[in-house]
């Protein structure tokens, strides 16, 4: 999911295939694993910031640069 930045407020998230996760990364957005660290390891996006879902709200402005696109994702592999 992309959660487009607009006018200093988040839009609506929208999806995004791995074409437009590659186009994206390529502008610079950011990338953020949402699974748990132990899993993170495991298997995760090269470049990825791991931010557990339980996390992001209290740490995504501490983590993330502001301005910058954002992608994320939560693939469990189990």
């Amino acid at each position: 999911m992309l959660l487009q930045r607009e006018k200093g407020a988040f839009g609506m998230p929208r999806q995004v295939d791995l074409d437009g996760l590659r186009r994206l990364m390529g502008q610079g957005a950011q990338v953020v694993d949402a699974l748990p660290a132990r899993e993170y390891g495991e298997d995760h996006i090269p470049g990825a910031i791991n931010l557990p879902l339980r996390r992001i709200e209290t740490e995504a402005r501490e983590v993330l640069e502001p301005g910058r696109p954002i992608v994320v994702y939560c693939a469990d592999s189990g």
